[in-house]
């Protein structure tokens, strides 16, 4: 009875706008669904509020759906003595196409109208739909206000705030001002409390207090690929101090049961090379890696190469993947920059064109991109607003979707069967980027990789926390702050003073922006004067600084205000930090053979992944590079460094190695002659590869 009341249900088909297309079906929950969605519910009518899950479920696994029957039976979750567990629930996305499939499928199971609101607009919806009591809230992170006295008044004192993809959604400020509007009863105290004479620490405490674990506040955190700082946050610690999903469906399991298909199946892999008229390896003038850094990126932009991979990809859909699918077949190529998305467009273009090819392709990025001296931007390069790219791409016509960091993730489109990748994936944005292939579709047999920018072992290593179950080895250690508050002293830039004074302007609410950005300009002018290794290095122990305090700041209850002072402070400083721009050398860039600029296959066949169970570390403070020669240390603070969390230590290790298991006989037909291995050619010169 359970079931039937609380799970099955007849829904009305909606297409991306939410327009009703007259289909109905009937929706059955999965095993997995069910189980989750049920012990999720059993723990939080006897746990109450102030508790944290991570649901681990495999992409393809129908999340939208599990999400939806989790809010609505929340909403009308009570306890044993017939209470309500929570007052409200939000329904959290950090993207915006996520958002319109996820309120759709939240909309779907109300059974009485008015309980969803969907927050579309500005914060002040935010706050008018709490205060009518709304019962479910889908919004988006970035709508959700960070300044408090915007709210007003709360009514409701428990929430249940479940969090789609939660590897991206809590990075620590995002969720800053959500915790401090959820955190208590009456907000409009916030505003009276100007009224009172505040110390500094007061101000520094009550900053640190909304990062902390709210015991008003349960957390349902949904995603397909958890990070190491997900893990900590919102997994379940094990007795032997290890940290696992409180519900998991794995990768495998989805593809075993024949809910996603195996997107390594089919992969192939290209390594491009070139060739140096003009060797710089010794040439003292220029440094080795640099350089080689600066030739790769002049050459990955440049009109030939673009030319050569179009060519390689196009004929390689053309023949053999177009028919597939019933003749229905897409692609996607995924670029490394909007600047490339926009050339690989007009190369796209101009060979369809040329060769008189049956379709057509679309761009998707966000913003505006100049070329050339001319301006793009996804709506006038496809010629059709922005939200009707998805449903466009949906039409016979169009058959490729060229992509810079957009509909990487959260895209769902089953027609999608092979994907030429020219962009660096790593970790989790590998198997998020992967993913978009995995959908299942009544005439879809397989899928197909084209990769010109990995090596098949970088994205076995990138899929194998994922595969199977993962598990967090140990809490991340607090210390870590300590060492990068010393590694940033030994540059004298700023010492203790500078903090304490940029503080006392930064928590007085009638500073304004002007002394802020004037109690930092001293110290950018230092920054500038530094050496450019030095310039970087130390760039980059501000922005992990920032990184790490963010995320511990929601795990661990810091007692040194100090270290709340310095991430202030580091956080506005980081932004004033001038970025060196590199260029290319004119001479350098004559010294390149660009005619030499070949493709080579390096690996064709299935990239295996092994069962079992993955462990990974804790969050551990990026080390860009030693420090410079030691200088006066004033910026070292003499207090003691406590952390309320003593039991929270790390060591760093590398993930398992794998075995780069390769097929013995390809399985994958060969691509047109445009992709077949191209030896390159021997010369006296530099021999580069990408």
């Amino acid at each position: 009875m359970n079931l039937i009341e609380r799970f099955i249900q007849i829904v009305d088909v909606e297409d991306e706008d939410g327009n009703k297309t007259g289909e109905r079906r009937l929706l059955f929950p999965r095993y997995h669904q069910l189980d989750a969605v049920r012990r999720l519910i059993n723990h939080a009518r006897g746990s109450g509020a102030g508790q944290r899950y991570l649901i681990q479920h495999s992409a393809g696994s129908g999340k939208s759906n599990s999400i939806s029957w989790l809010a609505h039976q929340l909403s009308v979750l009570h306890d044993d003595q017939n209470n309500r567990v929570f007052d409200s629930i939000i329904v959290i996305s950090d993207r915006k196409v996520i958002d319109r499939q996820l309120q759709s499928a939240v909309r779907q199971f109300e059974q009485t109208l008015g309980v969803v609101e969907t927050i579309d607009t500005t914060s002040k919806q935010l706050k008018q739909a709490l205060e009518e009591g709304k019962t479910i809230i889908v919004t988006t992170l970035q709508k959700f206000p960070v300044i408090v006295n915007q709210i007003g008044e709360l009514r409701g004192n428990k929430f249940a705030v479940i969090i789609d993809e939660a590897h991206s959604s809590q990075s620590g400020e995002s969720t800053k001002g959500l915790k401090a509007v959820l955190a208590t009863n009456d907000l409009s105290q916030a505003e009276r409390d100007d009224e009172v004479e505040v110390t500094l620490e007061d101000e520094i405490a009550e900053e640190m207090r909304k990062r902390g674990r709210l015991t008003n506040v349960s957390f349902f955190a949904f995603t397909a690929t958890p990070k190491d700082k997900t893990l900590e946050l919102f997994g379940t610690r094990r007795p032997d101090g290890k940290y696992e999903p409180f519900s998991l469906y794995t990768m495998r399991q989805a593809i075993e049961e024949g809910f996603i298909l195996d997107v390594l199946e089919n992969y192939t892999t290209y390594k491009a090379y070139w060739s140096l008229l003009k060797t710089i390896q010794d040439d003292p003038r220029y440094d080795r890696n640099k350089a080689t850094r600066l030739i790769r990126n002049f050459v990955d932009l440049h009109e030939h190469t673009i030319d050569k991979k179009v060519a390689a990809m196009v004929e390689h859909f053309a023949g053999q993947v177009m028919h597939r699918i019933g003749g229905k077949a897409k692609a996607m190529i995924v670029t490394r920059s909007r600047l490339h998305a926009v050339r690989f467009r007009h190369a796209v273009d101009d060979y369809v064109k040329k060769n008189r090819l049956p379709f057509k392709a679309l761009v998707a990025f966000s913003g505006t991109v100049k070329d050339g001296g001319i301006e793009y931007t996804e709506a006038n390069m496809n010629g059709l607003p922005e939200k009707q790219t998805a449903l466009t791409f949906r039409g016979n016509d169009y058959r490729l979707l060229i992509v810079a960091n957009k509909f990487q993730t959260g895209f769902d489109q089953p027609l999608l069967h092979t994907m030429y990748v020219d962009k660096r994936l790593q970790g989790v944005n590998a198997v998020q980027t992967l993913s978009r292939l995995n959908r299942i579709h009544p005439e879809k047999h397989e899928t197909m990789v084209i990769d010109f920018a990995n090596e098949a072992d970088d994205i076995q290593k990138g899929f194998a926390p994922y595969y199977d179950r993962l598990l967090l080895k140990q809490a991340t250690d607090p210390n870590q702050l300590y060492d990068l508050e010393t590694r940033m002293s030994e540059y004298d830039l700023f010492a203790e003073s500078d903090v304490q004074r940029f503080a006392e302007f930064y928590f007085n609410p009638k500073t304004t922006q002007d002394k802020l950005h004037a109690a930092l300009d001293p110290i950018v002018e230092k920054y500038k004067a530094l050496p450019e290794d030095e310039r970087t290095t130390f760039r980059g122990y501000v922005a992990e600084y920032v990184r790490l305090y963010s995320f511990l700041s929601q795990v661990v209850s810091f007692v040194d205000s100090g270290l709340e002072k310095l991430f202030v402070f580091c956080r506005l400083l980081i932004r004033k930090l001038p970025v060196t721009r590199e260029r290319l050398p004119v001479e350098i860039q004559r010294s390149i053979d660009i005619d030499s600029y070949r493709l080579q296959e390096t690996y064709q066949g299935k990239i295996e992944l092994e069962r079992g169970t993955t462990e990974v570390d804790s969050v551990i403070a990026k080390q860009p590079a030693p420090p410079p020669p030691k200088r006066s240390k004033r910026c070292r603070r003499s207090s003691a460094r406590s952390t309320n969390a003593s039991a929270l230590t790390s060591t760093r290790k590398i993930a398992p190695s794998l075995n780069n298991s390769k097929a013995a006989s390809p399985t994958m037909p060969r691509s047109t002659p445009a992709c077949k291995p191209i030896p390159p050619k021997t010369r006296t010169s530099l021999l580069i590869s990408s």
